[in-house]
């Protein structure tokens, strides 16, 4: 079984949820506490060993690519003023040579047209999938617990969690069938999968919460994927095919998430990122404390 190395990050999307904020700024690139969303999500796959970052990306984000890049003139600055350990944190977050790639979807035709656009990078070995969007607190990483999952079970993994009650027609919901050993029960066999079913209609309440372990095998079915729900290229579509002939698992895994493409989550997530912060969670919460007793 070969490794997961690479990890597919899909940010073409417009982000009309967060706007106007994200009309100049992609919104991966907003910022949660002291850095951009993106910058925590890179640095969950590199803790869980992903070695090669595919950017599927669109017009007008070109920031994305400048972040992890050098910034000469304010490096140079930092460096003038003795500011170490400020510019030692920027430049850990660029890349080794050959680390990232980026490539451009051409038109906004769906989540699966966008993993289908990183093939060529990708090949023929298991990958990652991560929706930036999706900001996940935990420990160890929630692509880490995916990875174990699929070191341990093989085919494809599928990390769910309980939507909110009452919103599961709003994603893409999992059917389960028997528990597999280990994982404290959280692993269980995929029987079948719904992109956003009508109310009433969910065989269960666990959505696909953003992280996803998949075989190469994927890009020839999404290769040939008719459109779903939106008129999109549905990645859960082609699943759903594949999963006929390879095994899938769902792992309800064991953190937070925070769905930064909503306005009200970005906020929870500015919160709760501030107040976990090493340096300045005090000062955060007692800003917090302050504002609502005001």
């Amino acid at each position: 079984m070969k490794p997961v190395r690479k990890a597919v990050l899909p940010v073409a999307g417009l982000g009309t949820r967060v706007l106007p904020g994200a009309k100049t700024t992609p919104k991966e690139m907003l910022n949660v506490f002291d850095r951009p969303i993106l910058s925590y999500v890179v640095a969950e796959a590199r803790a869980a060993g992903i070695e090669h970052f595919v950017f599927v990306t669109g017009r007008g984000k070109g920031a994305i690519e400048d972040y992890f890049d050098h910034h000469v003139e304010l490096e140079a600055q930092l460096e003038a003023k003795g500011r170490a350990a400020l510019l030692e944190e920027i430049r850990g977050e660029l890349p080794r040579p050959g680390e990232m790639s980026f490539v451009r979807q051409m038109a906004p035709l769906g989540l699966g047209h966008a993993v289908w656009c990183a093939r060529d990078i990708v090949g023929d070995e298991p990958f990652a999938v991560i929706l930036p969007d999706m900001l996940m607190r935990a420990e160890p990483p929630a692509l880490a617990q995916a990875i174990a999952a699929h070191d341990a079970a093989g085919g494809n993994i599928i990390v769910v969690e309980p939507a909110p009650p009452g919103e599961a027609h709003k994603y893409g919901i999992v059917a389960l069938g028997d528990v597999a050993p280990g994982f404290d029960g959280r692993l269980a066999r995929m029987v079948g999968m719904v992109e956003k079913p009508p109310p009433g209609t969910e065989p269960s309440d666990l959505f696909i919460s953003g992280r996803y372990i998949l075989q190469p095998e994927i890009f020839a079915l999404l290769a040939s994927q008719a459109r779903g729900a939106g008129g999109e290229i549905q990645l859960t579509d082609a699943m759903a095919r594949l999963m006929q002939v390879q095994d899938f698992h769902a792992l309800r895994y064991d953190g937070v998430t925070y769905d930064c493409g909503d306005k009200v989550g970005l906020l929870r997530a500015n919160i709760a990122f501030a107040l976990a912060h090493p340096e300045l969670g005090e000062a955060a919460r007692a800003a917090v404390e302050a504002l609502l007793k005001a």
